[in-house]
């Protein structure tokens, strides 16, 4: 088999996990009405029925990192795999709230751990020159799995009794196909180096990924190897880290007060705000996946050529707009013909700049003895900031309006252009072993 096809094949096998992640992320944005009708639910107990995941997730994210650095990249992502199959049937099969909630939280952890090991592993068997595209496949399998969760919710929508079994029982299927692909693929040679030390092993992956400098990669990764006696997560905390730290941390941040998964997560819900009858809401989110899909994939296709900074860059205008015409339709009543636009328009920009970049970024900025930590630092800060935000978002476009609230996420987006102009470093087209020199000179 042709290397760049085996590359390609690899890197599409560890995405799958970023296809459930966004599967699983946006489906319960067509069950969550029902089920707080089902089970009559105060707006606390469907606060948490929909956030329950994400608090997973944040648990998953925190601990990520520790089976992928003890027992490898491939192995956690099998493990991510089993509990997405888990999840998926225990959801669809759940007779009350109780069991619902605790297989909720089950797949949340497989999102958690998904969104910290899937890019680790990518970007550890990609090239440099080819690592932007490989890893943003992983987002762009979220955003693909969030238009399927969209177009099988509505779907699903009439065709079963009890429809919302259905709407999370069918995830099972891309699960089961996640379990046979990860199995066909190899570890990670990065770990297999610094962790077992089976340089032979990673040597043959090494020349079957990067022939020509498999030697040179590998004799850095042996150096590496040889000097690394401490912990790696003790090592994560010392100054010469803390650059990257603090990068991961304001990037993760950045990308939830967006706004980005209250629209994803209430997305019908937002629509009907504006006046769309719920039929048209349900078609105007899957709307929502198909932009994003698009939008994505144009991220991917310049991210290795113009850069991840940028794409930041452009980005943050766009959503800045986009945000502030979303936030002054509502204090005008709401058009339900602009608000969709708007929201689109929203989608579109984050698809090609934060969505597109957030995992490649954090990927690479961290160098291989801290990138299983540092990576599961700035996972978990995103998924933290997402529990909150879904969260509290009912109560707040309740209470407040949806006004003030996208005023709010326009305002952050505003500092987020501050970011990508005067502090984010470029990380493009550089070697993982040279990362921290990149990152710590700019």
């Amino acid at each position: 088999m042709n290397q760049n096809l085996k590359l390609v094949l690899w890197s599409l096998s560890a995405a799958l996990g970023g296809f459930l992640f966004g599967f699983d992320t946006a489906v319960i944005s067509g069950v969550e009405q029902t089920l707080q009708q089902l089970w009559n639910l105060d707006v606390f107990e469907h606060g948490l029925t929909v956030s329950i995941a994400l608090i997973g997730t944040v648990l998953g994210s925190l601990l990520g990192g520790i089976p992928a650095q003890l027992y490898g990249r491939r192995f956690t992502l099998l493990l991510i795999a089993i509990f997405y199959l888990v999840a998926s049937l225990g959801t669809a099969f759940a007779s009350n709230w109780s069991i619902f909630l605790v297989f909720r939280f089950w797949g949340g952890l497989g999102v958690g751990i998904s969104s910290v090991v899937a890019p680790m592993y990518i970007s550890e068997i990609a090239p440099p020159s080819k690592r932007g595209r490989l890893v943003a496949m992983f987002q762009f399998n979220v955003v693909l799995g969030i238009l399927m969760a969209y177009l099988s919710n509505f779907l699903l929508s009439e065709v079963f009794t009890e429809a919302w079994r259905w709407m999370l029982g069918i995830q099972a299927l891309p699960s089961l196909l996640f379990i046979v692909t990860v199995l066909l693929i190899p570890e990670s040679p990065r770990w297999l180096v610094l962790v077992k030390k089976d340089f032979q092993t990673a040597k043959t992956i090494l020349e079957t990924i990067d022939a020509q400098n498999a030697e040179k990669i590998l004799a850095q990764l042996q150096e590496n190897a040889q000097t690394q006696t401490t912990s790696q997560f003790k090592l994560l905390w010392k100054p010469a880290y803390r650059r990257p730290l603090v990068l991961s941390v304001l990037f993760a941040v950045f990308n939830q007060v967006s706004g980005i998964n209250a629209i994803i997560y209430f997305a019908p819900r937002i629509f009907e705000m504006s006046g769309l009858g719920k039929d048209s809401s349900l078609l105007s989110s899957a709307g929502i996946g198909l932009v994003n899909l698009l939008s994505t994939l144009l991220g991917i296709a310049i991210i290795d050529k113009f850069g991840r900074r940028a794409l930041m860059r452009w980005g943050s205008i766009g959503l800045v707009v986009a945000l502030v015409l979303v936030a002054q339709s509502f204090y005008f009543g709401g058009n339900s013909l602009w608000v969709p636009f708007y929201l689109f328009l929203f989608i579109g920009f984050f698809g090609f700049s934060q969505g597109a970049v957030i995992w490649v970024f954090i990927a690479e900025i961290f160098p291989n003895e801290v990138r299983a930590y540092g990576q599961a630092l700035g996972s978990f800060t995103h998924w933290i900031l997402a529990a909150i935000i879904t969260f509290t978002f009912p109560y707040l476009a309740e209470t407040l309006g949806g006004g003030i609230t996208f005023s709010f996420f326009a305002l952050m987006m505003v500092l987020q252009g501050f970011f990508a102009w005067k502090i984010m470093p470029e990380t493009k087209g550089t070697s993982l072993e040279n990362t921290d020199i990149t990152v710590l000179a700019h």
